[in-house]
């Protein structure tokens, strides 16, 4: 959807609330009592009501919305400005687009939106022919670094470094569609997810979660990847000392890897830590979902009724 569209859509709360209504009745509501899925609509009141205990559930509740003073408009704009362009908006950005007042409710509605993108790809798993590596992010530094750092960086790069696992499908490109200076291999679905430490536990358990043991993977030498061959069905080891052949074998991954540093660079020096992984699930969901076109809004506003925010934890 087009940013013109999107404002003149939803120019008012009440066109706004009904979009968001149409949505929500699609995926239907879930009494947070009884577990019941058949309710009255409260035209009075704009409330769900249980048809078998009575309970009211607000049309905010059970969604990504719930506990939110924002209006409506804001939030289905905002989703519209996420869907409309491949470009990042700061939630500074999107504060003075709103002409929002304060900063932090527009900084909290973007992250639960990116939760709620996340969510929503950890629904499915990876299977196929997957690149398997991990990246380094620029991380925040706590006050306490800060203070250690006697204009020695490099000593504390290692500290303030996020670790990322990058899990990507990729497959090869049919020699009559392959175009020149461009990877011989065509990527599929992407998967980033930050681990504490790149060790044999952590990237064991993670790829259990988020890849099916039908998977077959590629990785480099490193000792973290050794157990994957009894956890997937094929695991090929490459060892590669050069780097131009090395970005030849895993294309995909390190390009994924590469297009995250550089989109964040633009709204941010550098990010922390614990906001890491929702900013990784909004580049994961969006590189999933490039060939939706005008079809990603919905999408997003179909991620966002699922559940409540603090569902999504």
């Amino acid at each position: 959807m087009k940013l013109q569209e999107i404002f003149k859509k939803y120019s008012t709360e009440k066109k706004a609330k009904k979009v968001f209504k149409e949505f929500r009745d699609k995926q239907g509501v879930v009494c947070k009592k009884c577990k019941g899925k058949e309710h009255y609509w409260k035209e009075d009141k704009w409330q769900y009501e249980c048809k078998r205990c009575k309970f009211r559930t607000t049309l905010r509740s059970g969604t990504v919305m719930e506990s939110s003073k924002l209006p409506y408009r804001y939030w289905m704009m905002t989703i519209g400005l996420r869907s409309a362009t491949k470009k990042r908006f700061s939630a500074l950005e999107i504060q003075r687009q709103l002409g929002h007042k304060r900063y932090e409710p527009v900084w909290s509605m973007l992250h639960k939106l990116r939760v709620a993108m996340g969510r929503r790809d950890d629904k499915y798993k990876l299977d196929g022919f997957l690149e398997i590596d991990e990246g380094y992010f620029e991380g925040q530094r706590s006050k306490e670094e800060v203070a250690e750092d006697k204009y020695v960086a490099h000593e504390n790069k290692g500290k303030r470094q996020v670790k990322v696992l990058v899990a990507v499908q990729s497959a090869p490109v049919e020699k009559k569609h392959k175009i020149k200076n461009r990877p011989n291999r065509k990527a599929g679905f992407l998967k980033m997810k930050v681990v504490e430490q790149v060790s044999k536990a952590e990237i064991n358990y993670e790829v259990k979660r988020h890849i099916a043991p039908t998977a077959k993977a590629i990785t480099d030498g490193k000792r973290c990847y050794r157990d994957l061959k009894e956890i997937l069905a094929d695991h090929q080891v490459v060892i590669c000392e050069d780097k131009k052949e090395v970005s030849k074998i895993f294309p995909w991954a390190h390009i994924a890897i590469s297009n995250a540093k550089k989109m964040y660079l633009g709204i941010h020096h550098s990010i922390k830590k614990c906001f890491m992984q929702n900013y990784l699930n909004e580049f994961c969901y969006k590189f999933n979902r490039r060939n939706f076109g005008e079809a990603l809004f919905d999408r997003l506003i179909v991620a966002s009724v699922e559940a409540a925010w603090y569902e999504f934890r």
